[in-house]
Order: C-alpha cells, then sequence, then structure tokens
C-alpha cells in the first residue's frame, strides 16, 4: 500500500516551505511594499536601458552596467531596516555607474528613493550629507571631464531635486511623529476617562454601601431593641408590648421606604423611580422620637439661626447623628443622649453625646460606623472627632461646610 501522507506532497510543498509563495504573501506589509518595489524600479531602469541600446549607436553594455544596476535597485528591499546603508550603497553604485557605463539610465532613481527613506526614517542629517556628496562628485565630474553631460541649468535642477527629495522625507517624518503623538494622547484620554468612570462607579458603590448601613444599621437596631423589651421585660406589661411592637412597625416601615429609595439609584431604567426625598434636619425630632421609644432619653439643642442646607450637607448631618444615636443603642448602657446642632457661618457642627460607658469592642477606634461617619464629613471637606469624653459617656462631633 501506499503511505499515507505523500499524496499530495507535491501540491503541498510549494505553500509550505519556507520562503514559499504563501510564506512571502505573509510577510509584513512593508517588506512586501519594499520588495515591489525594488523590482519596479529595476524594471524601470532596465527598460530605460534597452531603450537607449536600441535608438543608440552601442548595442552593448560593459560587463560591470547590470551588477550595478542590480545592487542599486536591490538595495532598495532593506530601506526601512537600514536606510543610511542603503543610501550610502545606491550613491556607490551611482558613482561607478554614471563614469564607466555608456549608454547611461535612470539610475539615480535608486539613489533618489534611498535619499527620501533615510529622511523619512529620522537621519535628516545623514541624508544632507550624502545629497551634498552626491552634488560634490557630479559637479566634480562635470568640471574635470572633457564633456559635460548636464548644463548648468541641469546641475541646479538636481540640486533641486535632492533637496526637494530631502524636504519631503522630512515632512514624512515630522508627519508620522505628530500621528504617533496624537494617538498616544488619545490613547491616554480614553485610559484617563475609564479610569474616571471607574473611580466614579467605585465612590457611588461606597456611597450606595454607606446608605444602606445607616438605615438597616439604625431602624433594625431599633427593632432589636423593641423585640427585646417586649420578649424579655422584667414584668410582663401588655401596654409595653403594645407600644414596643408599634415602633418596630413604624421603623420597618421606614427601612422599606428608605431602602427602596436607595435602591432605586441602582436601577436601569429610563423612567424615574418613585423614590422619597432625602431626609435632613428637619427630620431629628422623626429620629430621636425612634430613639427614645427604645428607652433612651434624648434632648435636642439648636444653636444658632436655622436655615437651609444643601442637599449633600443636610443628608449628611442627619445620617452622622443617626448613627451615632444608632451606636449609643447597640454598644452602650447610657440612659441618655444630646443633639446638638450649632449654624456657624459657612459650617455647621453637629454632637450626639451620651452618658453611658462604651464596651472595650466600641467601634470608636475604627468600626465601619465611625469609618462611614468620618468618610462623610471628609467627602464634604469637614471633620468628625468620636471618642470617650473625660467626665465619662461618648461623644461624636463633626463639622461640615456649607
Amino acid at each position: 500500500m501506499r503511505p499515507q501522507g505523500r499524496r499530495g506532497d507535491g501540491a503541498g510543498r510549494g505553500t509550505s516551505r519556507p520562503g514559499g509563495a504563501a510564506t512571502w504573501l505573509r510577510r509584513p506589509r512593508g517588506r512586501r511594499a519594499d520588495a515591489l518595489l525594488a523590482a519596479g524600479c529595476l524594471l524601470l531602469v532596465v527598460a530605460a536601458v534597452l531603450s537607449v541600446m536600441r535608438d543608440g549607436e552601442r548595442a552593448t553594455m560593459p560587463a560591470i552596467g547590470w551588477p550595478l544596476i542590480v545592487t542599486a535597485c536591490g538595495a532598495l528591499y532593506f530601506r526601512r531596516r537600514v536606510p543610511v546603508t542603503v543610501a550610502v550603497v545606491t550613491l556607490a553604485a551611482c558613482g561607478i555607474y554614471y563614469p564607466l557605463v555608456e549608454p547611461d539610465g535612470p539610475l539615480m532613481i535608486a539613489f533618489a528613493i534611498a535619499l527620501y527613506t533615510a529622511a523619512a526614517e529620522g537621519h535628516l542629517v545623514a541624508a544632507s550629507v550624502l545629497g551634498g556628496a552626491a552634488m560634490a562628485c557630479v559637479s566634480f565630474g562635470e568640471f574635470r571631464g572633457h564633456v559635460n553631460h548636464l548644463e548648468d541649468a541641469g546641475l541646479y535642477l538636481l540640486a533641486g531635486w535632492f533637496v526637494a527629495v530631502i524636504a519631503v522625507g522630512g515632512v514624512v517624518r515630522n508627519r508620522r511623529a505628530y500621528l504617533r503623538e496624537a494617538e498616544r494622547r488619545t490613547r491616554a484620554a480614553e485610559r484617563g476617562r475609564e479610569e474616571e468612570a471607574r473611580r466614579r462607579a467605585i465612590e457611588e458603590r461606597l456611597r450606595i454601601a454607606r446608605e444602606l448601613h445607616d438605615v438597616l444599621g439604625h431602624n433594625i437596631s431599633l427593632i432589636n431593641v423593641q423585640a427585646t423589651a417586649a420578649l424579655h421585660g422584667p414584668h410582663p406589661d401588655p401596654g409595653r408590648a403594645e407600644e414596643a411592637l408599634a415602633t418596630i412597625k413604624q421603623a420597618s416601615k421606614d427601612t422599606l421606604r428608605e431602602l427602596r429609595a436607595t435602591l432605586g439609584v441602582l436601577r436601569q431604567v429610563d423612567e424615574e423611580a418613585p423614590v422619597a426625598p432625602a431626609p435632613g434636619l428637619d427630620r431629628l425630632d422623626e429620629l430621636t422620637g425612634g430613639i427614645a421609644a427604645a428607652g433612651i432619653a434624648v434632648r435636642t439643642e439648636i444653636e444658632g439661626e436655622p436655615r437651609p442646607l444643601p442637599a449633600e450637607t443636610d443628608l449628611a448631618a442627619f445620617r452622622i447623628v443617626q448613627e451615632a444615636l444608632t451606636n449609643v443603642t447597640r454598644h452602650s448602657d447610657a440612659a441618655s443622649a444630646v443633639v446638638r446642632v450649632q449654624y456657624g457661618d459657612g459650617h455647621v457642627v453637629v454632637r450626639v453625646d451620651d452618658d453611658g460607658n462604651p464596651p472595650p469592642a466600641a467601634p470608636a477606634a475604627g468600626g465601619s460606623g465611625i469609618r462611614g461617619m468620618r468618610d462623610r464629613a471628609e467627602a464634604l471637606g469637614g471633620d468628625l472627632d468620636a471618642g470617650a469624653r473625660p467626665g465619662g459617656g461618648f461623644s461624636v462631633r463633626a463639622r461640615l461646610p456649607v
């Protein structure tokens, strides 16, 4: 039997062998373009030389002519990788070709292309030096020779051609640098926008987390205190139980309302969610009333002339008082607390003092409640202090700019 795998070997070798047609097509676009440019330049020079030989008196070319043509045109394939070297090679080939070969052809095109490439790749000084050297060689040959191939106008035209080629290469180089810089700035701007969007998303998640912590922590603490009082009181009291249940009902209702308002921010819908207004210091009586129902006497003191506050400041002040009172019910054995609100010039100060003795595990040192209050104050440019009072009890003081 014929071994499998040999069938079609002849057809497969042409596309899989390194250097085959398929491999050449997979080369980078720049190399393919350079190969086509070198081949096109070679065909142009050869066609021009053959045309001159057919129309002129000489039917042959010196043996050195064809290798010089192939060398100068073939060097263009490497013009992007070693532009200065290619320019030197093409200049040397032209310097040997024109004095020794008759009839000559447009081999100078290869040097002009190499000169342009050197300038476009950033070797502007080298391209200028090589262009000047080429003009010096041409001028020296014309003035020393017995036959002038170029008139004065031709020399000036050739010099202008070299200058134009180098100038166009420099312009292309600057254009590429400008486009690269613009692309870099565009990518940097996109990264900046993405980082800004990510930062805002993180800040929004933290804000929502603080809202949920404050709302749930406060109201569920009230529910827990009232349920404990109703179930484990020293003497069964139907009136006390009924009052506790009423407080639990109201606290749970408030929890659900504020929870819906907070979660409404997360909705990704076009219509507006029916949310309640954000709470503020105008609801202090409602807040302290819930704490008083838990068995803690709360007194409110207002200093200065009350006035409307910005929504962010009003909400932060309310949440700080709410969290401070929640900590009183959860982490201390306080019997009373005082809430003070002081309206000053350009700021408002809220302070909550209690007469309890916080246990060692109190959150003053760095719990999530104190940390959340401090984050709220600092986000508005204010500050917050929390700690034990010298005469006993615990104190939370926040200063918020208006």
